[in-house]
């Protein structure tokens, strides 16, 4: 390990600097030409979306350390004020790069293709007209102006709210000289208008709803004189609090404290870039913010609402081609399911092969007769969820159907409240889990009575139960009837449901017991191989690498001589290629079409190769359930390292080289060398006749 102070300052990178270095390489995508150009603005929205959260979880986190005078050095050596200078510094440049990339990139050549955003200076007569009536129709009704004075204080504004502070002259009817009112506009409005054909002049004309409401302000205060409208949005901390421990009921506690979640400490103000400096001070005043946390920016202050203008749009031309995922030829023939695990274990690609015989396994297990039970852990799965409503009719025919909600699923909270309380209206056991440890394990257990015993069905996931998500990630499933697997799986929810001590399992590494140490023992045992002149190799694929210890002990092996590759989509503590430290340590992210989210960890000495839920971060080895689970069948093992290792190492389209600063650069193919890029390969061989099975 290493041996000082200084050598773990060098060692570590910060994570919240490395997560804006993410968002860079999202970003990215946004100005690839060879991405279709709505896409593009997909990409756009997504950073947008990304930063919304890292300004609710990670910059109100450092924020309140800050106000609460920490000042202790983490363990990338720097303080919680020397990060959030930075984070405020990076944000900037980041945002700004945003919406030069929307407004000189994007919008031209958006309007090249007859999709325009109609500026109010551009507005024809035909379209005033139609927009007048369109904002008295439809938006002035549900607007509701708060004229500022000592009965009307500053409101109470929901998290990310679009709202506008509108500057006025003179008096009200009641004789008020209030110079300021806010208009708050709800979420029931679209942030932005389709104008029919006819009018808006091309074949998809778009207004925003900060245009119109500009545009006719001056209707929501009769004789007074609007002075200046300008759009606002402040981002509040959204990190839920509930005690476990001080509660009785954790269900009826989170349903107390959603609520709140909209109303948490501002974080950061965004304002048009036209709003003067008083009012921005004005506004930075009342949500009790700095200079440093005020964002003028381009454009709308929610690019995130601009996700829809790729489904509003009908340019197929302008999108990713779409592609039909595979059924593995075991489960074609459909009531099947359960016969075909019997001839040997199915392994599952998505979002290359579908999502369906996931459902179909539950759902076929609520009909079967000869099934007994069912037990399924749940993160997130999606407020319209088939797979849940399989489980429902399970419960309804007689099974005893147990599921493991996870109500702490961050910004899922609602919709599995929602689902436990279905489940439990049915009579399933409902259990939310162990207290303190968020349950991130993915796995479904069938028990089904057959030849007169019971045989247990497991089906065992990098990715959540959800339908929607598994063509969007890059995740592994497994099914299987094992039965040491299956055993172990059965342990495991036992611990959930029940009360009892830890059991060492055959096959499953569990956090936050064996997962770690079983772990810190794989890359050892490479280091020791490697020491002893044998083959060694570590490559391993996963979201996020944080956790110190691990860190350390990838730097050992690589002072040991084991070659190792790490793809980390996201951010990565561990600095590669420093020499003494990790000179034989490559990190790359692949970012693309899908989210990389599938976890894969192969050892060469053992040629094992084993799927998990689990990155390698502290809260997934200590505060989790999760679970890692080897690939037993040597013709899928080879199939992983087939399908989601060996291609992203030789990806030189969408992969970024990580360098030992922390920053990344894009490969790119040598000259006259071969194009190769992982999700397209991965497409076209699941496509093609005879692809993966």
């Amino acid at each position: 390990m290493l041996g000082n102070e200084a050598a773990a300052e060098r060692a570590l990178l910060n994570r919240e600097l490395g997560l804006l270095e993410f968002n860079r390489r999202v970003l990215a995508q946004a100005q690839d030409a060879e991405v279709p150009l709505l896409e593009r603005l997909r990409f756009l929205c997504i950073t947008g979306s990304n930063l919304d959260e890292f300004f609710e979880i990670r910059v109100a986190g450092l924020k309140a350390q800050v106000d609460l005078g920490a000042e202790g050095i983490g363990p990338d050596g720097l303080a919680p004020r020397e990060v959030l200078a930075e984070v405020s510094r990076q944000a900037h440049e980041l945002m700004a790069r945003q919406y030069r990339i929307l407004n000189e990139e994007l919008f031209p050549a958006l309007a090249a293709e007859g999709i325009r955003f109609l500026r109010r200076r551009e507005w024809s007569e035909a379209q005033r007209d139609w927009i007048r009536e369109f904002f008295m129709h439809e938006v002035m009704p549900v607007l509701t102006p708060i004229g500022l004075d000592p009965a009307h204080p500053f409101p109470r504004l929901l998290n990310k709210s679009l709202n506008f502070a509108v500057e006025l002259s003179g008096k009200d009817a009641f004789g008020r000289n209030s110079n300021i009112a806010i208009v708050q506009a709800p979420r029931a409005l679209p942030r932005f208008v389709a104008l029919p054909p006819g009018i808006s002049g091309c074949d998809w004309g778009f207004v925003f709803l900060s245009s119109i409401l500009h545009a006719h302000v001056n209707e929501l205060f009769a004789g007074m004189e609007v002075k200046g409208c300008y759009q606002f949005r402040v981002t509040r901390n959204s990190d839920l609090f509930v005690d476990e421990e001080e509660i009785k009921n954790l269900r009826t506690a989170l349903q107390g404290e959603l609520p709140q979640r909209n109303f948490g400490d501002a974080v950061r103000l965004e304002v048009a870039d036209l709003c003067p400096p008083h009012m921005s001070e004005f506004l930075l005043q009342q949500f009790g913010l700095g200079e440093q946390e005020l964002y003028q920016v381009t454009g709308p202050v929610n690019l995130v609402r601009l996700m829809q203008v790729p489904d509003r749009v009908d340019r197929p031309d302008l999108k990713f081609k779409p592609f039909i995922p595979g059924i593995p030829a075991q489960l074609a023939r459909p009531g099947e399911m359960f016969a075909a695990i019997r001839k040997g274990d199915i392994l599952l690609h998505h979002p290359f092969q579908s999502f369906k015989p996931v459902v179909n396994f539950i759902e076929q297990a609520a009909s079967d007769p000869a099934v007994v039970a069912i037990k399924q852990t749940v993160y997130r799965t999606g407020a319209d969820s088939e797979l849940m409503e399989h489980l429902i009719r399970a419960a309804r025919n007689g099974k005893a159907v147990t599921v493991v909600v996870e109500l702490l699923a961050r910004f899922d909270e609602e919709t599995n409240v929602n689902w436990a309380s279905r489940l439990e209206e049915v009579g399933a056991h409902v259990v939310y889990g162990v207290v303190g440890h968020k349950t991130h394990a993915k796995m479904a257990m069938v028990v089904r009575r057959e030849d007169g015993r019971l045989r247990r069905y497991v089906h065992l996931g990098t990715g959540n139960y959800h339908s929607r998500t598994a063509t969007l990630y890059t995740d592994f499933g497994l099914l299987t009837c094992d039965e040491d697997m299956t055993s172990d799986v059965n342990d495991v929810f036992l611990q959930l449901t029940g009360l009892g001590r830890a059991g060492r399992h055959t096959h499953v590494w569990q956090s936050p017991f064996t997962l770690h140490p079983r772990l810190m023992e794989a890359i050892a045992h490479e280091a020791a191989q490697a020491r002893e002149g044998k083959p060694a190799g570590i490559t391993a694929k996963m979201n996020a690498l944080l956790e110190p210890e691990t860190i350390y002990e990838l730097y050992e092996a690589s002072r040991a001589g084991v070659k190792i590759d790490l793809i980390v989509r996201g951010v990565c503590a561990l600095r590669p290629g420093i020499p003494g430290l990790s000179e034989n340590i490559r990190v790359r992210s692949v970012i693309g079409r899908f989210l990389e989210h599938h976890r894969v960890f192969h050892f060469r000495s053992s040629d094992s190769v084993y799927l998990s839920s689990a990155d390698w971060m502290d809260r997934n080895f200590f505060r989790r359930i999760e679970l890692c689970f080897p690939v037993l069948d040597a013709r899928l093992k080879r199939r992983v390292i087939a399908e989601a290792l060996k291609p992203y190492l030789e990806d030189n389209t969408q992969a970024w080289e990580m360098q030992s600063d922390g920053s990344y650069r894009q490969r790119t193919p040598v000259r006259g060398g071969r194009v190769r890029c992982a999700q397209r390969e991965l497409l076209e061989q699941f496509s093609a006749p005879g692809g993966a099975r």
